[in-house]
């Protein structure tokens, strides 16, 4: 019996190449039991003539489904659907439903309806004036290197990385670079055993928390701050206050009594983007030693230094170990990576790890060795260059746009990154603003969510500039402009 070639179409939103997508139809309908071993498929002039494509990308995917053994060829016959090709599960398949469990009661609701804090529109890409933060410019990173690390990552001399199970270990070579090249750029020297891989800086921040923090304990952050860590700091039921910020980041004077661990971002604020002097830092340092709490150092957006050069990690400036510091690479080659590092003294890495190897193990081995290469082999920092030009033309750009339509800027950073901190008239609540805006294909990040008072002002927002082309910020501002003016 043929498979009849109507039980094939396309899908607009697919992801991947037409072929991929062929292959999947294929081997999605033997999965689900649609397609029966032995049944005939289509032609491949038939099923391409149908779906219009060519007829040698259905040659193709047919030819990657026999090597996988979905499809078997049979000489002029055509392709058919493999003896040996995986068979459905004998019983039906049945949707879950809540049925009789109160899960109202069951579940503790600790964890919320949007964890991260923010919200950014997963089809922000198709928003002609993007301003919203943290997301890859295509036209800036470098793919085909990126490429070619990976497929060297998954040759036959890196079989045993891309395989192994490193238990509660990292890649070697990754670690190596981290305490070789990244660090020392910071001015932090640090041993292998002082240095754990982690799934991006939230990770990090995560297991850092569970590892310093419990009921009885107190910790400490900035507000505004990083909405993100509220919520994983909340998980950790520790008793918890803000500090105050100013034009400096954070104030050491207002780190309550009886603080246990202090969260900061003293190069680059979130969401300020203050920059900490180095008088403060050692007075911050001075701080802690004498009552006694650690220092948790988020260093994002360290490589966009463009305008002058960073100052000096804190944790650079630690002399007895109360700084665990924070690190991603996320942020400067990609979000989707998932990839940062935690330095801090030795016990405290080891607790850490263990705590992730109970969890997770490790990062997966070939993203960890892919990483390593493009590192290595100078890509990345190919890659900082690159954008950082970039930036310091967009920021140019986006200040002499700000400046032209009388716009308040409430907070730019020193050395660079890739936001501005903006300021609304009083009366003018950003979160009604931003969805006004996106009517008109414009994006801004509201700043409602990056307080933690419940009498927080609603006035603020993020304008970043990481994803927008160069000729789009200064219309793009012009329009955020006339909103504000007829909302004000």
């Amino acid at each position: 019996m043929g498979i009849s070639v109507e039980s094939f179409f396309l899908d607009p939103a697919a992801e991947g190449t037409l072929q991929r997508q062929i292959q999947q139809m294929v081997a999605q309908g033997i999965l689900e039991g649609r397609f029966r071993a032995g049944e005939k498929l289509p032609s491949s002039r038939r099923l391409a003539q149908y779906l219009g494509v060519s007829r040698i990308t259905v040659t193709l995917a047919y030819t990657e489904l026999v090597a996988d053994d979905y499809v078997t060829a049979r000489g002029r016959s055509g392709y058919f659907v493999s003896e040996n090709a995986p068979e459905p599960p004998a019983f039906p398949a049945r949707r879950s439903d809540s049925g009789s469990v109160d899960w109202s009661r069951i579940l503790s609701g600790r964890y919320g309806d949007n964890p991260l804090g923010l919200s950014k529109p997963r089809d922000w890409t198709r928003f002609r004036y993007p301003f919203i933060y943290g997301q890859a410019d295509p036209t800036l990173f470098d793919s085909a290197n990126w490429r070619l690390c990976a497929l060297q990552a998954l040759g036959r001399r890196d079989f045993t990385a891309l395989t192994t199970d490193y238990f509660e270990d990292d890649d070697p070579q990754l670690v190596e670079f981290i305490a070789r090249q990244t660090l020392p750029r910071r001015g932090i020297l640090a041993s292998h055993d002082e240095i754990l891989v982690t799934l991006g800086a939230q990770n990090a921040l995560w297991l850092t928390a569970q590892v310093l923090l419990n009921p009885r304990r107190h910790a400490s952050f900035e507000d505004p701050g990083y909405p993100a860590l509220h919520s994983l700091l909340k998980l950790s039921r520790c008793r918890l206050d803000t500090i105050r910020i100013d034009k400096s980041g954070l104030v050491p004077e207002s780190i309550p009594d009886d603080t246990d661990v202090v969260f900061t971002t003293p190069s680059h604020q979130c969401p300020t983007t203050a920059t900490m002097p180095v008088d403060r830092r050692r007075k911050l340092l001075a701080k802690a030693e004498a009552e006694d709490f650690l220092i948790v150092e988020d260093d994002y957006e360290f490589e966009n230094s463009y305008h002058a050069p960073t100052s000096p990690a804190l944790k650079s400036l630690d002399r007895n170990g109360r700084v665990i510091y924070v690190g991603s690479f996320s942020k400067s080659l990609f979000p989707g990576l998932r990839l940062g590092y935690l330095v801090g003294p030795a016990p405290f890495i080891r607790e850490a790890r263990a705590l992730r190897a109970s969890v997770l193990r490790h990062p997966p081995g070939h993203i960890q060795r892919t990483v390593a290469y493009f590192l290595s082999l100078g890509h990345y920092d190919a890659l900082v260059r690159r954008t950082s030009r970039a930036l310091h033309e967009r920021r140019t750009v986006l200040d002499a746009a700000i400046a032209e339509n009388g716009l308040t800027v409430a907070g730019q950073g020193s050395f660079g990154g890739s936001s501005v901190w903006m300021r609304a008239p009083d009366n003018v609540d950003t979160t009604i603003l931003a969805q006004t805006l996106a009517a008109k294909s414009v994006l801004i990040e509201p700043g409602a969510p990056f307080f933690f008072s419940p009498d927080g002002p609603k006035n603020h927002f993020r304008l970043a500039y990481s994803s927008i082309p160069t000729n789009r910020i200064r219309e793009g501002v012009a329009l955020i402009a006339q909103a504000i003016k007829k909302r004000a």
